[in-house]
């Protein structure tokens, strides 16, 4: 066992390769590629701060890719992690003065001065080698955050109170020692354990909730009342303050799922995962302007709320009359539903060959009980929805892909019998460059991602003014 000497030794790694994952750099590196290789990236802007689990990765891996996917190749000066304490008790925070942390994938060098500045701060900011030398909720994000990112420090640090004014003590600490320097904070967290898969949602809901909020006291008060578990909720709100401290002006969810839709086993209850975001939102344009008002945007909007509401509820849909001049034209429509930043359905019609209203009512519906990626949406979800309207432009077939705008046009790719199509602000949310862009729509197809350059492949371009 590695012993705490102030900058003088390296910390091992221990439940490298006892099931928590790989030891062999290269069955290790492999699976985080594949881990990376099925996330997604979800925000535009600088990421602050990240929630990650921290299960083995066999349960929780596929998860904590979308929180490392969002901060891939982007650069910090250091990186704080913050992990729950599961073997050693004690009263408030304690940070690693090590040297620095050895994985199979190399040694990471510890910020020591950034940790003796985060001791000094406060008499609740101790060094307890005890709370760091098993813990497994900081070590497992080291191989991610070393197959994600460049070159970093690190300040491992973990939490043995989790009270709220612990937890602004710590983000004061972290911002104002880390100063001037380039930050990312890492919450790892896992959610709810043992409970049955509805059960499991349902309590994590809560969590997702007050994380897609940024609301760092709503959180709190969640956890300590028992609404609803987080092992590293200290850590989360910890995370969710500094960052907004640092900078960031938003919040978004990447994924969620539990051990029983990661590994199939139900069988002993399941426990909850999130990835998540916050980060300093960047203003982007998407689409065009096709000249609705405010009352028409509101008007669709109201059209769609009400249909989901009537047929979610097995009521009859309202009967549409007296709509008149751009809600009257015929227009192609998607409407996207989402639920605390997630996606949670999206249906369209493409070809405008009925009014608009009739469209937006019928897609409404479609997007909330028939979209087959997800659950019909229940009467509980509707209050927690947010709805999105896309009105089309007419498809144009591209003959040179140096005409596609990012931002300004969706796209659809045909082969044969295939088709998938990407909505013009899916490509900006996730910075995709246009060969991504077109890669993303074959794969939607469920094509290669190559397949655009096939001379029997058909592409077309569209745009919509979205609100």
């Amino acid at each position: 066992m590695a012993q705490n000497c102030d900058g003088a030794d390296f910390r091992s790694s221990p439940h490298a390769g006892t099931g928590w994952y790989p030891v062999n750099k290269k069955d290790l590196t492999d699976e985080l590629g594949e881990f990376m290789k099925g996330a997604r990236t979800g925000v535009q802007g600088e990421v602050y701060g990240i929630v990650s689990p921290h299960a083995g990765y066999f349960y929780s891996g596929s998860v904590a890719a979308f929180a490392y996917k969002n901060i891939q190749g982007r650069e910090y000066d250091v990186v704080i992690v913050i992990g729950p304490s599961h073997y050693h008790g004690f009263r408030g925070v304690s940070i690693d003065t090590m040297a620095g942390r050895k994985t199979p994938l190399g040694t990471v060098l510890f910020d020591t001065e950034l940790a003796r500045d985060l001791i000094e701060y406060s008499d609740e900011i101790i060094s307890d080698p005890r709370a760091h030398s098993q813990e497994h909720s900081v070590e497992v994000q080291i191989p991610f955050l070393q197959y994600a990112l460049k070159d970093f420090r690190l300040v491992e640090i973990v939490m043995g109170s989790q009270d709220y004014a612990i937890c602004e003590i710590l983000s004061d600490a972290i911002v104002k020692s880390a100063r001037g320097k380039r930050v990312l904070v890492v919450a790892s967290s896992d959610l709810s354990h043992y409970h049955s898969q509805k059960d499991a949602e349902r309590l994590d809901n809560l969590v997702v909730e007050a994380v897609a909020s940024f609301d760092p006291e709503m959180l709190y008060q969640r956890l300590s009342t028992d609404s609803c578990e987080a092992c590293g909720g200290g850590p989360i709100v910890t995370t969710m303050l500094a960052a907004e401290k640092l900078g960031a002006t938003a919040a978004k969810p990447l994924m969620y799922a539990t051990s029983g839709t990661t590994s199939g086993d139900y069988s002993r209850g399941v426990v909850g995962y999130l990835a998540a975001a916050f980060y300093k939102k960047e203003h982007v344009d998407v689409g065009v302007d096709l000249g609705f008002s405010e009352d028409e945007k509101t008007q669709l909007k109201d059209i769609a709320l009400q249909s989901i509401q009537a047929a979610v509820t097995g009521k009859k849909l309202p009967v549409l009359s007296g709509l008149s001049g751009k809600l009257a034209e015929p227009y192609g429509i998607f409407v996207t539903l989402n639920k605390h930043g997630t996606l949670r359905g999206c249906i369209g019609r493409i070809i405008g060959d009925q009014p608009l209203y009739l469209s937006c009512q019928q897609m409404a519906v479609a997007a909330a009980l028939d979209d087959p990626r997800f659950k019909p949406v229940t009467a509980q979800e509707i209050p927690d929805l947010d709805i999105d309207i896309s009105v089309l432009t007419p498809l144009v077939r591209v003959k040179d892909l140096g005409d596609i705008v990012i931002g300004r046009d969706g796209l659809i790719i045909k082969k044969g019998y295939t088709q998938g199509l990407l909505l013009p602000q899916v490509a900006a949310e996730y910075g995709w460059t246009v060969e991504e862009f077109l890669e993303q729509t074959c794969h939607k197809a469920g094509l290669p991602g190559d397949a655009y350059k096939s001379d029997d492949t058909e592409i077309y371009k569209f745009s919509a003014q979205v609100f």
